[in-house]
């Protein structure tokens, strides 16, 4: 789930991409990826008005906002162990995530690698944003404990951690939290397993529950897209998306 301007772009696990209009919520023509096997997570860049949408250890496809333009942005090599999962957007930088080789790949807008971030052995990302600093937080399993447990980490461009954010308030079930990022460093965590989405400031302490299980109808959010020109954050709650208005006060 992602948002372009005033379009709304859902994948839902076939080559069908989903549109909606963001203000009447009427649904528009669908984009059909041919090709687009298994897809896993779909963004959308403002600068470059396009979609990318993470093809599961595969590679990424590039979709113009119209569908109209498709592309294989970029492919896996046949001697390349990274196996693209999920996907985030700064600028016109595309981050990537790798859980079978515990790696972030940083892209140009030409789809060209800038960064191979290593994470250390015992972190085994989901999903990761570029910070307005140019570190990485990353939504991360951390597989030295027992059981394992659900952190979120900020690193470095060398993979070393700067903070960590785990505790009571996180699961250590359901789905690996997916996050955002806005342009002061503010993290929202969506927290599968205990219905709720937080907000961590950017030393990643948790300031407040920006919504609780009521507010979320009870339902685990799954995605997030924080869309900082309007105030509103989008989440995805199975097979549904809610629109909220945030303040970070």
């Amino acid at each position: 789930m992602t948002q372009l301007h005033d379009i709304v772009y859902i994948v839902c696990g076939s080559s069908t991409i989903l549109r909606f209009c963001a203000t009447t919520h009427q649904q528009l023509t669908d984009i059909n990826v041919e090709g687009l096997r298994t897809p896993s997570d779909i963004v959308a860049c403002e600068r470059t008005s396009q979609v990318y949408v993470a093809d599961w250890e595969v590679c990424v496809w590039q979709v113009s906002a119209d569908g109209l333009d498709i592309k294989r942005w970029w492919s896996k090599c046949p001697l390349d162990t990274f196996e693209p999962e999920r996907l985030s957007v700064a600028s016109t930088r595309l981050l990537m995530t790798s859980r079978n080789t515990n790696q972030l790949m940083q892209l140009d807008s030409d789809g060209d690698e800038l960064r191979l971030v290593h994470l250390p052995d015992d972190m085994t990302p989901l999903h990761a944003f570029e910070s307005p600093t140019g570190t990485f937080v990353v939504s991360h399993v951390n597989t030295q404990l027992e059981p394992w447990q659900y952190h979120i980490s900020e690193v470095n461009t060398a993979g070393e951690v700067l903070r960590q954010f785990s505790g009571s308030r996180l699961s250590s079930l359901g789905e690996t939290p997916h996050v955002a990022v806005d342009s002061q460093g503010n993290v929202f965590l969506a927290d599968y397993h205990k219905d709720h989405i937080l907000l961590l400031d950017s030393q990643l302490i948790l300031r407040r529950v920006v919504f609780d299980r009521r507010q979320l109808n009870y339902k685990p959010p799954q995605r997030l897209c924080y869309r900082e020109q309007t105030g509103q954050l989008l989440v995805g709650l199975g097979y549904s998306v809610a629109v909220f208005g945030v303040l970070h006060q």
